[in-house]
C-alpha cells in the first residue's frame, strides 16, 4: 500500500496538458480608436449614449430579462455541484441507532444500541481531487456564461431601442414629405383645372404622394413590433412599453472618444472566451480524473457505539463497541472500459480546445468587423448629410419655379424623390452608426467584469449570488 500511494503521490499532476496559448495578434487592423493612455472604461457602455430612457431599459432588463434568470439558475447549480464534489474529499460520518426485543425459551430481552460510523475514502491517485478541479472550473464557466448573457442582453436592448428611435426618425421624414407631396398634388390639380397641365401630372402627383403615404404604416408597425421586443426583453407583457415610448425621441448617439483595448486585453475582457477557456480546464481535469479511475481506491473506516439491555443502562453501563477498517480496491479486468473512458475524456478535451480557439477567432472578427462597419457609416452619413441638404434646396427650389411655370413637373417629381429618399438616407445611416457602436461595445465584452480573483470559486459564489428578477 505504500509503494501504490507512492506512485500515486507521482501521478497527481495532469497527464493531459493545459489551455493552449491562443495566437492573438499585436494590435487591430484599424489603428482608429486606439489610444495610447488606456482604453475607455465599458462596465456600463449604454450610459455614454446619454439617453436615460435607454439606461433604465438595460437596468430593467438586466435585473428581469428571463435568459438572465436562466443562466443564474445554471451558475447556481454549478456552485452546488461544485460543493459536491468538495465534500468527496471529507470523510462521511453517519449516526445510528436501533431498538431490538426479542422472546424465546429463556424469556424476553431487549437490546439499544447507538453509535457513530466514520467512512473515508484516500484520494491517493488525485481521482477526487480532479473531480473538483473540473466542478471549480466548470462552475467559473458558468460565471463567465452569465456574464456573456448579460452582455448579450444589453446589446439586444440597445439595438431594438436604436431601431425604434430610427423609425420614429423615418416616420416622421416620411409625414413631413407627404406634406410637400400633397401641396403639390393640389397644386398640379389647380393647374390641371386652369388647363396648364394635363392629367398625366396629376396622376405622377397622386402616385408619387400615394406612395410615400404607403411608408406610413409599415414604418408604425416596426415601431410597436419594436416596442414589444423592448418590453419581453425587460420582462414585461408586449404591450406594457407601448405609452411609455410612444413620445418621439431621437436617435441616441454614442462619444466618437473611444480607446479600445489591445486584442490580448480584449480577449481576457470577453465573457464568452473566458467561458470557453474554462472548459477547457474542466476537460482536462476529467481526463485527468479518469486515468485515475485506472488506479486502485482505497478506504478507510471505523464504528464506534453503545449497546445496553435498558435505555436507562445505555447512558452509564452499556458495552462500548469499537471497530476499525481499511479495505483496497484494485481494478483486474473491466474489458477495455476505463480505458475507453479515458479517451472518451480526451477527445472531450480535444473539443473543448477545438471550441476555444474558435471563440478566439470569433472574437477577434467581431471586433474588426465592428470596426470596419463603424467606419464606413460614418463615411457614409456625412456624404448623406450633403446630399440631403443640397435635395432639400433643390426640391424647395423646384416647386417654386414650378409654381411660377419655370420648369417641368417631372423636375419636381425627381427632386422631391430625392428628397425623401436622402433624408431617409440620413436616419437610418444615423442608426447604423449608433447600432456599430453597440455591436463593437459588445465585441468588446462590454458590460461585464471580470473578477481579478475568478480564478477561485469566489468569483462563482458571488455571480450566484446576484440579484435575481
Amino acid at each position: 500500500m505504500l509503494a501504490l500511494a507512492v506512485q500515486g503521490c507521482e501521478s497527481l499532476g495532469s497527464h493531459h496538458g493545459a489551455v493552449e496559448a491562443a495566437d492573438v495578434p499585436a494590435g487591430w487592423s484599424i489603428a482608429e480608436g486606439v489610444a495610447a493612455n488606456g482604453p475607455s472604461p465599458l462596465v456600463q457602455w449604454w450610459t455614454r449614449f446619454g439617453d436615460v430612457e435607454l439606461t433604465a431599459l438595460v437596468d430593467q432588463a438586466l435585473r428581469a430579462n428571463t435568459s438572465v434568470a436562466g443562466a443564474q439558475a445554471a451558475l447556481r447549480q454549478a456552485v452546488a455541484l461544485r460543493d459536491v464534489s468538495a465534500a468527496g474529499l471529507l470523510p462521511v460520518i453517519a449516526g445510528s441507532a436501533s431498538a431490538q426485543h426479542s422472546t424465546g425459551r429463556n424469556g424476553a430481552g431487549n437490546n439499544l444500541q447507538a453509535g457513530l460510523d466514520a467512512n473515508w475514502e484516500v484520494d491517493v491517485f488525485g481521482a477526487n481531487r480532479s473531480a473538483l478541479r473540473a466542478a471549480e472550473a466548470t462552475a467559473r464557466a458558468s460565471a463567465a456564461t452569465l456574464g456573456d448573457v448579460r452582455v448579450s442582453i444589453a446589446a439586444e436592448v440597445a439595438l431594438e431601442y436604436i431601431a425604434l428611435r430610427s423609425a420614429q426618425a423615418r416616420l416622421e421624414i416620411a409625414r413631413a414629405n407627404l406634406v410637400s407631396q400633397q401641396e403639390t398634388l393640389q397644386l398640379t390639380q389647380w393647374r390641371l383645372q386652369a388647363g396648364l397641365v394635363t392629367s398625366l401630372e396629376a396622376e405622377q402627383a397622386r402616385a408619387a404622394t400615394e406612395q410615400t403615404s404607403a411608408q406610413v404604416p409599415a414604418l408604425q408597425t416596426g415601431i410597436e413590433q419594436s416596442s414589444h421586443a423592448l418590453a419581453v426583453l425587460t420582462g414585461r407583457p408586449p404591450a406594457a412599453l407601448s405609452s411609455e415610448l410612444a413620445p418621439l425621441g431621437a436617435v441616441p448617439q454614442a462619444a466618437d472618444d473611444l480607446a479600445l483595448r489591445i486584442p490580448a486585453e480584449t480577449l481576457r475582457q470577453r465573457p464568452d472566451v473566458r467561458a470557453a477557456e474554462d472548459q477547457v480546464a474542466a476537460a482536462v481535469a476529467r481526463a485527468d480524473q479518469a486515468d485515475a479511475a485506472r488506479w486502485p481506491t482505497f478506504q478507510l473506516g471505523g464504528s464506534v457505539g453503545l449497546s445496553a439491555m435498558t435505555l436507562g443502562s445505555l447512558a452509564s453501563r452499556a458495552s462500548v463497541i469499537s471497530a476499525l477498517f481499511a479495505s483496497v480496491s484494485v481494478p483486474v479486468f473491466d474489458g477495455g472500459a476505463a480505458r475507453a473512458q479515458v479517451r472518451a475524456q480526451e477527445a472531450a478535451l480535444d473539443q473543448a480546445q477545438a471550441t476555444y480557439r474558435s471563440a478566439i477567432l470569433t472574437a477577434l472578427k467581431d471586433v474588426e468587423d465592428a470596426l470596419v462597419a463603424l467606419r464606413g457609416d460614418r463615411e457614409r452619413l456625412a456624404h448623406l448629410e450633403q446630399a440631403a441638404e443640397a435635395a432639400s434646396n433643390a426640391a424647395l427650389l423646384a416647386r417654386q419655379r414650378y409654381g411660377s411655370g419655370l420648369v417641368d413637373f417631372q423636375i419636381v417629381l425627381e427632386t422631391q424623390r430625392t428628397q425623401l429618399s436622402t433624408q431617409d438616407g440620413v436616419a437610418s445611416a444615423r442608426a447604423d452608426v449608433s447600432a456599430d457602436h453597440v455591436r463593437l461595445y459588445k465585441a468588446l465584452g462590454g458590460g461585464w467584469v471580470p473578477d481579478p480573483g475568478d480564478s477561485t470559486p469566489a468569483a462563482a459564489d458571488s455571480a450566484a449570488r446576484a440579484p435575481r428578477s
